[in-house]
Formats: C-alpha cells, structure tokens, sequence
C-alpha cells in the first residue's frame, strides 16, 4: 500500500529544503540585534552539519526491518545546529534535514505518517537549542531532543503501524520498545562522545567559531 514520490514531488521537496535553511537563517538575523548582521557562516555551518549527518545516517551498525537504525552519532550534527543558534534555527533545520531524509527513500503510505517519520522527528532534536546557554546544555539538549524524535515515531508507529504489533502485544507497548531498540543506543554511544573532555572542549571551540562574527 505504499506509495512513491514522483520526480516532480522531489523536486518540490527540494526546494522546500533550501527555503526552510534560508528561513533559518532570516529568522536567526531578525532575532538579534541589527548591527550583529548574519553572514553566509551560519548557512555554512548549518549545511556543513546537515552534510555531516547524511552522512552519518549512512554509516549504520543496524538496521531493523520495519525501519530504524543505530546511525555513526547522525543526531548529533542536527543536535548541534540548535545548540549553536537556538530552537527556532535548530527545528527549521531539523525539519528540513527530515525531508532530505525523505528524498533519499521517498517511499510513503500516507502524508500522516510521512511527517511523523520523517520532518516532525528530526525537527524534534532541534528543540535543543532551548538549553544552548545552559551549563551542560549540549548533553541536556540532546537528551530533550532525542526524546523529543523518539516520541513521533512512537506515535507513528502506534497510529499507522499497529497492524504489525505481535499477537496479544499492545501496538504502543510495542512500538515503544520498538523505536527503543535503534534511538536508546545511539543517545547512550553519543552522549558519551559528548562528555569526553577532549571531545567536549573541541565541540565548545566549533560552537565559538560558528557564532562569532
């Protein structure tokens, strides 16, 4: 019952992608004051993380069959956009980087349930930004975000999949442990990555470089 996205529809998709990046970037400017003028830096840094990411997402450990896969840290670039500009920049982001995703395996059933696996998640882990002045901000925000992602495709998987829970399962008892299998051990691998020292302090000087003028 599936159906696939026409070239037209990619094309659409696309350009939606490049419009939701220079949103970010006009919002972010209108946001601060206006002799701190936004440069290309924050559209480099925010395509540059996006790239990392889809980049990550490829490299996985496991992949479950019905969707889902323990990723080389992918989360945590998109993590970083809102943690470098804020929730507004990170969730347009994230939102924009969920339909790269979509382009990649533009594969759906219905626009329902594309949304809730695809945009709305990644738009979810922009929601670190809340915490980007926060001591511990980075590993709080990630942990929000992450939470935030694993809770649409909880929904998603309880709404429009529940046909495919087992005999005598609950479908949102089974879709928790479901989405659980691939997002748990992603967070716990990064959010150790994270609080490594050396790694800390290098991700604070990237932070410096992508925020100052």
């Amino acid at each position: 019952g599936s159906v696939r996205l026409t070239m037209i529809g990619v094309v659409v998709t696309i350009v939606v992608i490049l419009a939701l990046v220079i949103a970010s970037a006009i919002i972010r400017q209108h946001k601060e004051e206006k002799k701190n003028r936004i440069t290309t830096k924050q559209l480099v840094f925010s395509a540059a993380a996006m790239g990392l990411a889809m980049v990550c997402s490829l490299i996985k450990f496991a992949n479950l069959p019905m969707g889902g896969s323990v990723t080389l840290f992918s989360m945590l670039f998109i993590v970083l956009i809102g943690y470098w500009y804020g929730p507004y920049v990170g969730i347009m982001a994230g939102f924009a980087y969920g339909l790269l995703q979509f382009v990649i395996e533009p594969i759906f059933y219905t626009i329902p349930q594309m949304l809730f696996d695809y945009p709305l998640p990644f738009a979810a882990l922009g929601l670190a930004g809340f915490f980007c002045n926060k001591k511990w901000g980075l590993q709080i925000g990630y942990v929000v975000g992450v939470i935030g992602r694993y809770i649409f495709h909880v929904l998603s998987g309880y709404l429009f999949f529940a046909a495919y829970a087992p005999e005598g399962m609950h479908p949102l008892v089974y879709s928790l442990g479901y989405n659980a299998t691939y997002i748990v051990p992603e967070a716990v691998l990064t959010l150790i990555l994270i609080s490594i020292p050396p790694v800390a302090k290098a991700l604070e000087y990237v932070k410096r470089q992508a925020i100052n003028k």
